[in-house]
């Protein structure tokens, strides 16, 4: 007993740092959110005064952003090329990652492997090569354009690649002697055992679109085609920044994303915890 309840309390003892640390660390994470929102809710003024309570002139600056800027165009905008970008991103790296794992090979390793080189090439070096063959194709100021680029990513394609080796291969051959083409066994087998994955991928598509700025500040050139991180961008540019309004739209800007990932943060960590394991 006594052995027993002094080890119960100097693990105890010892674990006190380890919180505090923890606690205080937890508090720095979210203190950038927290005054983000908060500032939302002052006035540009407040803000510069670094005001921690939330204020009065939330709907002002709402009233303000909603008529004296882009804000719906880019709402719409964002919103449509991250849903579309986030399906079709989805549906061309799961088949993609599930094909170099199903039927791989020496030369589909080896295409695999250079597709994780492509990983290490920087956006900038490819923006100028991009931009030219776009303008070329025609598909500057589109979804078509904006969405291109993030279809088949590299990392996307790793993910299934990685998760398709804890799928039990007995499955695939039951399948084919049960009469189903190859899609059908990835639509009514793979899919419905592989749903983490899936849910970890269209978080990382949704982000990596819905936060893009370099290439939807190039793509994007028209003020009907702007999205919401340009739009944001170009609050800056005058001679008086409202910060309380841009507080207000970068607050807005993380709801879906914040949403999403709330939504699907169990499958999310499967997923990520399948792709290390494997």
């Amino acid at each position: 007993m006594n052995k027993h309840g002094s080890f119960s309390r100097s693990r105890s003892g010892n674990d006190i740092p380890s919180h505090v640390f923890l606690i205080i660390v937890s508090v720095i994470s979210v203190f950038p959110l927290y005054y983000m929102v908060v500032s939302s809710t002052n006035t540009s003024v407040d803000v510069l005064k670094a005001r921690l309570l939330p204020g009065t002139a939330l709907l002002e600056n709402l009233n303000t952003l909603v008529t004296t800027t882009e804000f719906l165009v880019g709402l719409r905008n964002s919103l449509a090329v991250a849903i579309v970008g986030t399906l079709f991103a989805v549906a061309v790296t799961s088949l993609a990652g599930y094909a170099f794992e199903i039927y791989h090979d020496k030369v589909k390793d080896f295409t695999m492997s250079f597709l994780m080189l492509s990983i290490m090439i920087p956006q900038a070096a490819t923006l100028i090569p991009m931009y030219l063959l776009f303008a070329k194709m025609g598909l500057l100021n589109s979804v078509a354009g904006y969405v291109l680029p993030f279809v088949s990513t590299a990392f996307l394609i790793m993910l299934f690649r990685q998760n398709t080796r804890s799928f039990p291969y007995e499955i695939v051959e039951a399948g084919r002697l049960d009469g189903l083409s190859e899609l059908g066994i990835f639509v009514r087998l793979f899919f419905p055992i592989m749903r983490p994955v899936f849910a970890t991928a269209v978080i990382v598509s949704f982000m990596n679109i819905w936060n893009e700025y370099l290439w939807a500040l190039v793509v994007m050139q028209s003020p009907d085609s702007k999205t919401l991180p340009v739009v944001l961008a170009g609050m800056t540019a005058g001679y008086t920044v409202d910060y309380g309004m841009m507080m207000l739209l970068a607050t807005i800007s993380t709801i879906p994303l914040a949403l999403m990932f709330f939504l699907l943060q169990k499958s999310f960590t499967a997923g990520i915890a399948g792709s290390v394991k494997s």
